[in-house]
């Protein structure tokens, strides 16, 4: 198939290597950043285009890698009847191009992506959603091009997944953040937690994550948790996230009690 790019970021790096590979062709790369635009163009032997006017109504796709509240104003440069004009987004509907295409569509991958240490497996998942039966075969043919993984969902599905996905990441990241400045305030191995970490990711591939919890907030043991609060005490900010969450969890199995 052939394809523009727009954008030169983390999505861009592992769309173009990845359709590259497959034997796709990329017609142009365009960026706001020139430098970055060219190194990617250089990375699949790609065109550099000067210009957003530069891309053509002759592609199969073209494809905004760019950040979501970009997304709108770019693809108002575009009147396409012929490209699919696809966005990646999580959190932003394939409505927004609509106006812009005749065929319109997202590929999102589910996926934690780092243009510097890109993902050598196909692993990963990847939802799509057209506004044709045209774009949905350009996006599924795409997709196989890049993962093995690909489902097709429903916008108010993927405003949920979306959630879930900054909850099972970004959230967990943030705690493991903390937990590292932590170790390293106390002089203590972060490394000691990696076992623990990789153990927690294994089992929830083998069992509920509601059926593997443990820890003082599930167990109801208040003296563990008023100490854990009382060492957060200088740092506030943590402590309620702490606090909340060991809610939860016991507002969770206090009704599972009491079912």
């Amino acid at each position: 198939m052939t394809y523009y790019i727009i954008g030169t970021g983390n999505t861009a790096w592992f769309m173009a290597k990845r359709l590259s590979k497959a034997g796709n062709s990329c017609l142009g790369i365009w960026g706001r950043n020139e430098e970055k635009a060219k190194k990617l163009a250089a990375a699949i032997n790609a065109p550099v285009l000067a210009e957003l006017q530069d891309i053509q109504d002759d592609a199969d796709a073209c494809i905004l890698a760019i950040t979501d509240k970009a997304i709108k104003d770019v693809a108002a440069n575009f009147s396409f009847k012929n490209t699919t004009l696809i966005h990646t987004a999580g959190s932003v509907g394939r409505m927004v191009l609509e106006p812009y295409a005749q065929h319109a569509g997202i590929i999102w991958p589910v996926y934690s992506i780092v243009k510097d240490s890109l993902p050598l497996h196909r692993e990963i998942p990847i939802v799509i959603k057209g506004t044709t039966e045209h774009s949905e075969k350009v996006l599924k043919q795409l997709v196989d091009d890049m993962s093995d993984i690909c489902y097709t969902i429903s916008w108010e599905q993927r405003q949920w997944l979306h959630l879930c996905a900054v909850l099972s990441n970004n959230f967990v990241n943030h705690l493991m953040s903390i937990s590292e400045e932590i170790c390293n305030k106390q002089r203590i191995p972060f490394s000691l937690l990696y076992p623990i970490v990789n153990q927690t990711t294994d089992r929830i591939k083998q069992a509920s994550p509601k059926n593997l919890q443990t820890g003082p907030a599930k167990r109801h043991d208040v003296n563990t948790l008023e100490k854990h609060m009382e060492l957060l005490a200088k740092h506030p900010e943590w402590a309620t996230i702490y606090d909340s969450i060991t809610t939860s969890i016991d507002k969770m199995y206090r009704n599972d009690k009491e079912e």
